[in-house]
């Protein structure tokens, strides 16, 4: 899922954006991103068949246990907004996927942003690779302590990154799995992901090394 530029150049406090997402006709989603506001743009036909690939394959290894998986719909916020700061401080965002374990614990009232994931996954596009890379992984590593594991999954080629928190230090490792004869395991949750079915219908364009092959 894309960003699109600030809706406006005004600054918005935390409040504000919620009450303005919460007010937005249905299927139209923004980000926060310290007071600024960006529009979600529409996914390719591969972010959606890659997306709802990891939906089945997680949640179907989910059903009976005490983690739960959500879509591209739920909001996380990533660290508590900073009061009387210019601009004001925060990330809220709408991971492509998010596991919570245990119950799950809300913003406020709303119940519609969770504070406490377990894992998240970002399938990767051309606009927003940077940002889920940098910007987004800094702000959820250092402000979710309760996530464990964040996976980048590319949506041009089999390629999956995993990165786990280390919990003797808190650093992170990366483990990278490419092919589609690739599988790896989630062991927070205990889930098994084989890369031939998160590719499940995606064709991917030859390149001049695949040809050779």
């Amino acid at each position: 899922m894309g960003l699109a530029q600030p809706k406006t150049e005004t600054i918005y406090t935390v409040e504000e954006y919620l009450e303005m997402e919460r007010g937005a006709p249905a299927g139209f989603r923004h980000e926060y991103i310290d007071g600024e506001i960006y529009a979600m743009a529409g996914e390719s036909g591969a972010h959606a068949d890659i997306s709802a690939n990891l939906v089945l394959i997680i949640g179907s290894q989910l059903r009976g246990k005490d983690c739960r998986v959500r879509t591209k719909d739920t909001k996380v916020r990533s660290g508590v907004p900073q009061k009387n700061t210019f601009p004001p401080k925060g990330l809220f965002s709408y991971p492509d996927l998010v596991v919570i374990c245990g119950a799950p614990e809300y913003h406020d009232q709303y119940k519609d942003v969770v504070t406490n994931p377990k894992l998240i996954i970002e399938v990767l596009s051309e606009l927003t690779e940077y940002f889920d890379r940098h910007l987004k992984f800094h702000r959820y590593r250092r402000h979710n302590p309760t996530l464990t594991d964040y996976i980048l999954v590319a949506q041009d080629v089999p390629v999956v990154e995993h990165y786990i928190r280390e919990t003797q230090d808190e650093s992170w490792r990366v483990w990278t799995y490419e092919g589609l004869d690739a599988k790896f395991m989630i062991d927070s949750i205990e889930c098994e992901v084989n890369l031939a079915e998160v590719y499940d219908r995606i064709e991917f364009e030859e390149t001049p090394e695949s040809e050779a092959a």
